[in-house]
């Protein structure tokens, strides 16, 4: 989990797709420079994907909608762009859904934990 640089709540590493690239790079290169964290983006589709309402500034928001990718984290960085900016902290899905305010991040949460739940009895049954 990181926090969001204007508020300081937590919420997962998102930003815009930049031209010539795909949604999954883009998580790819968001998690880089928010988090500081390298790693291979799992699976060819994202996770899912949820709406929230990005202030532009004291008086206009846009909705948006976000798409999050599971990403396999091979490095940490001890220095990466916004290390400055946020705070990062890596804790347990359950944690996770804990923290966060926005409701669709933490929707996307708990299906992490049916999934692992369902690896799980596969993995013992």
């Amino acid at each position: 989990m990181i926090t969001s640089r204007d508020t300081g709540r937590w919420i997962v590493p998102r930003g815009n797709i930049r031209p010539g690239s795909t949604p999954a790079k883009s998580a790819k290169n968001e998690a880089y420079e928010e988090a500081g964290i390298k790693g291979t983006i799992v699976g060819p589709r994202p996770l899912g994907f949820y709406r929230y309402l990005k202030k532009l500034d004291t008086e206009r928001t846009l909705a948006a909608r976000v798409e999050i990718y599971l990403l396999n984290v091979t490095e940490q960085l001890k220095k990466w762009p916004e290390k400055g900016e946020r705070r990062r902290s890596w804790v347990s899905i359950n944690e996770a859904i804990g923290l966060v305010e926005e409701s669709g991040i933490a929707v996307l949460l708990r299906g992490l934990t049916e999934i692992e739940e369902s690896v799980l009895r596969v993995g013992h049954g």
